[in-house]
């Protein structure tokens, strides 16, 4: 049972993608495009898993904001403010990176893959699948950690 409790423990200790990020637009890669003028990501330690919040301006000029609790061990959780989920499921691979699962309406939609560098310095996301508007989604987005 101990070792139980100590595995959940070091399963939100180490995530090198907790803190703020802010999009690299000259890095990023949006299909289909255009991307969001702006965007800050921020991944939070809270008793209930990590909270991770989207705040930024979409390419239509509009302010937008999602949010999710996770502990990023693959198990679905709300999905709020994002068009293309109502649903993620976030799982941990290592320090570095996790994969997302993201689901509307309970069919996939979009699957990313989060990498962060080994200096800590850059994230990558990949996104791949369909939106909900049903157009195919290869995205590689890159964001500097503030």
């Amino acid at each position: 049972l101990c070792a139980i409790v100590f595995s959940s423990s070091v399963v939100l200790a180490a995530e090198n993608w907790l803190g703020t990020w802010k999009l690299d637009p000259a890095k990023s890669k949006f299909s289909p495009g255009p991307g969001p003028q702006s965007l800050t990501l921020k991944f939070e330690s809270t008793p209930a898993g990590i909270m991770f919040t989207g705040d930024g301006v979409g390419a239509d000029g509009k302010a937008a904001h999602s949010a999710y609790v996770s502990r990023y061990e693959g198990k679905e959780v709300p999905y709020e403010g994002n068009p293309d989920a109502d649903t993620c499921a976030p799982k941990k691979i290592d320090k570095n990176s996790y994969e997302n699962t993201w689901k509307k309406g309970g069919k996939p939609t979009i699957s990313a893959k989060v990498f962060v560098a080994a200096d800590g310095k850059t994230m990558t996301i990949t996104q791949t699948g369909t939106n909900a508007k049903g157009e195919a989604v290869n995205n590689v987005i890159v964001y500097n950690k503030q």
